[in-house]
């Protein structure tokens, strides 16, 4: 069985001697001194496992496990000692340690103990990715995330859902507006009927009319038969008009027209066709701000903003980052017919540092990209293309998880205050924060009002 252990010891007796006995089993070994030199070890490279002393000077084995289980959750945690103590091992195990050895080490204890534990680690994976496959196959909805962002669009789809209003969706491109279209779709009474996306930009404007609402025959030149409209092909279910800011203005009354008498009238018709439609519109423009310059109707921004959903870019709710990997890397698993067991954690804080300008669709193209460049078990730091990481995060696998999020809210939290001319009480609430809360954020995070 192929894994990297660090064995950390402030004692280069016992370390050098248990190394060399891991590395005859076949195991990759690093070893560090002390807890200081095993946490810079462990902020570099991803360990399956760590077999460290409990008491050092400076930094001792509990701070070790500490840090482990903050930046390597998967990583496995061995303390060893020579004084043996139950609070001490119950603070360990509190903390996550998988074991408690005490010294001196008895060098069979130690292989059989790594050994257990490594083979029951690769057993849970197993297991889990068989769990997330069933959970997965049985979601009603590819919505992932657990941000309170995305908890909130959550509810606002529950309740709207069973309803046959219209909603308008929201959001730079790649965010994942016609994935919340499909789960309102799902969620609704209509969900076994047809959801029919349509891309209003990809429709050439002479052709869209025709294309939404049918025409008669003889309507125009080359309409030889008379074709029903995307309208009437969506009928009972859902039509999800995406780029909805796209439409021409000579368009526009006459989807006005067909959302207020539920009726749609074919090119070169006189007869009106009855619809029972759910209509979803998505944009990425401020169509508030089009309809106020006469860019956009504005009696049609409120016809299809009856209920507004907004999806937050993905640099604004990062903590959805490790699910979203997980979740395409198992889509792409299915369609590439490969056995990822998902992004290691050097590469999970890349992820987590960039700024994916082109949200969740560059993060699934990078991704695609990384599994069919990678050796089809982890997805690492150099799978994942140059470019697409900033020069001063190219040694990123160097830093800690905690420093790369506070670094990243230090930077929202200025935003903020930037957007809001330094407007403490305003800027706490577009944050979600108590104003002393800010305060203490700015403290922390030497955040000036300049």
């Amino acid at each position: 069985m192929s894994a990297t252990i660090l064995v950390c010891d402030d004692d280069s007796v016992p370390r050098r001697n248990i190394a060399s006995v891991l590395e005859e089993e076949g195991y990759t070994v690093h070893q560090a001194e002390d807890g200081k030199a095993a946490i810079d070890a462990i902020n570099q490279i991803d360990f399956d496992l760590v077999l460290t002393d409990l008491k050092m000077p400076g930094v001792d084995g509990l701070s070790v496990l500490k840090h482990v289980r903050s930046i390597s959750p998967q990583t496995l945690v061995i303390l060893m000692t020579a004084f043996s103590s139950v609070d001490t091992a119950v603070e360990a195990f509190r903390l996550g340690a998988q074991d408690y050895i005490l010294k001196p080490i008895v060098i069979e204890d130690v292989i059989r103990k790594v050994g257990r534990f490594l083979e029951h680690k690769n057993l849970v994976w197993e297991v889990e990715m068989l769990r997330r496959e069933i959970n997965r196959s049985s979601e009603p909805t590819s919505l992932v995330g657990s941000s309170k962002p995305i908890q909130d669009i959550f509810k606002i789809v529950s309740k709207v859902a069973a309803t046959n209003s219209t909603v308008l969706i929201t959001g730079e491109s790649g965010v994942g507006k016609e994935v919340v279209a499909r789960t309102l779709h799902l969620q609704s009474l209509s969900k076994d009927k047809v959801f029919l996306p349509v891309n209003c930009s990809a429709i050439p404007d002479t052709l869209l009319e025709s294309q939404l609402f049918g025409h008669a025959k003889g309507a125009f030149t080359g309409a030889i038969n008379a074709q029903e409209g995307l309208f009437q092909k969506a009928q009972g279910g859902t039509i999800f008009l995406d780029e909805i800011g796209e439409m021409p203005l000579t368009l526009q009354p006459k989807l006005l027209r067909a959302i207020e008498t539920k009726e749609v009238l074919a090119v070169g018709s006189t007869q009106p066709v009855r619809l029972n439609v759910r209509i979803i519109a998505s944009t990425n423009r401020d169509l508030e701000r089009e309809a106020s310059e006469g860019k956009f109707r504005e009696d049609l921004f409120y016809r299809l903003n009856v209920v507004h959903v907004w999806v937050p870019p993905l640099r604004e709710r990062r903590e959805d980052i490790p699910l979203l990997v997980d979740y395409l890397i198992s889509r792409h698993n299915r369609e590439m017919k490969k056995a990822y067991k998902g992004a290691d954690n050097s590469a999970m804080k890349v992820l987590m540092s960039l700024p994916w300008k082109g949200n969740i669709r560059e993060l699934d193209n990078v991704l695609e990209r990384a599994m069919i460049l990678g050796d089809g078990e982890w997805i690492t730091p150099e799978h994942l293309p140059e470019s697409e990481i900033p020069e001063n995060d190219r040694n990123v696998t160097a830093n800690n998880l905690r420093v790369a999020v506070e670094s990243y809210e230090k930077s929202h939290i200025a935003n903020v205050l930037r957007d809001t001319a330094g407007d403490r009480t305003r800027a706490a609430e577009l944050l979600g924060l108590s104003r002393s809360s800010l305060y203490r954020k700015m403290e922390k995070l030497n955040i000036r009002d300049d």
